[in-house]
This record gives structure tokens, sequence and C-alpha cells, in this order.
């Protein structure tokens, strides 16, 4: 008995550390109401894209697995599909993943993307956003910032299918208020 309750401690106290590197590499998501972190990455041109510019426009900063992926494709078609929208809501979208400057020129070429996509290959700003998952890549997280750089939104585990639209009806009603 006393070797079953040590094996079982033993166990217990294994997926406790195990949990808790989980979620240090997760990191936090930041909350609604909070100054959305900052953001300096490489987009698929080469430019540094900081969220700073982005001052006085809404900013839907989104998390995504890996380019030329089903779901990603989809999540990034419906956002491009939808991108006149956004500009007359006086919003941008700027998506972000681990993969490299490379992959995301490959991928806005295939795909005909015309939006910013940011290379985040150290995974620092994946991480603080609280987006980076046990395989080392990004969960499929939203987060929309207002035009003062508030998070007033987040989505995790997104659907790719319909997010576009949730994301625009978000922006929509805060726009009421």
């Amino acid at each position: 008995m006393h070797t079953l309750h040590m094996a079982r401690v033993i166990t217990m106290a294994i997926a406790g550390v195990g949990l808790a590197l989980g979620l240090a590499m997760a990191g936090d998501l930041p909350q609604v109401g909070q100054k959305a972190p900052a953001v300096s990455l490489p987009s698929q041109d080469g430019t540094t894209v900081n969220l700073k510019s982005f001052h006085g426009k809404w900013v839907v900063l989104y998390f995504y697995p890996k380019d030329n992926t089903p779901g990603c494709t989809i999540e990034a078609h419906n956002f491009q599909r939808d991108l006149a929208k956004y500009q007359e809501k006086n919003a941008v979208i700027v998506g972000v993943s681990v993969d490299s400057t490379e992959s995301h020129q490959d991928f806005c070429a295939k795909q005909s993307l015309t939006f910013k996509l940011l290379s985040d290959t150290d995974k620092k700003v994946v991480a603080e956003y609280g987006s980076l998952n046990e395989r080392g890549m990004a969960s499929r997280n939203t987060f929309l910032i207002d035009p003062h750089g508030k998070i007033v939104k987040v989505w995790t585990g997104v659907k790719p299918q319909e997010h576009s639209d949730e994301v625009l009806a978000a922006i929509a009603e805060l726009q009421k208020n």
C-alpha cells in the first residue's frame, strides 16, 4: 500500500509540474480592459510592423498556427474577403504566427492575401499574448484592440469559418457605444 501511495504522489507531482510548465509556456491571456502588449515584428514584405503605428484604428490581432494549412487558409481568406468592411470600420487585420517571413510571403502569394502577416519565430509575442501552445505554435486566438490601444474583446480557440463575421459584429456593436 505504501508503494502504491508513493507512486500516486509521484505521478501527481509530475502531472502538476507538467501543468505548471504548460501554463508558463502559454502565459496568461491579456484581458479585456488592459492595454495591448507591444508588438513589433517583421511582416511578409520585410518591414517591421509596430502595433503603435495603428493608433487611432481598430486592430484585429489574430494568432494562427501555420501558413498554408486548411483552417488557417479559411480564416485568412475570410478576413481578406471582408477587408473592405474592416476598412469601412477603420479597422486593420494583422495575423501572427511563428512561421518565417518567407513562409508568410509564400502564403500571401498563393492565397492573394494583402493584409500584414507577422513573423514571430522567437515566439515572444505569441507567448506574451498567452497563445503559445504545447507544440510550439500559436493557438487560434484573436484580440480586438480599440483605437486607443486597449483590448476590448478576446476570442480563444476560434472557428475559422465564422470568425471574421464574429469580429465584424463585435466591432459594429462596440462602435455603437
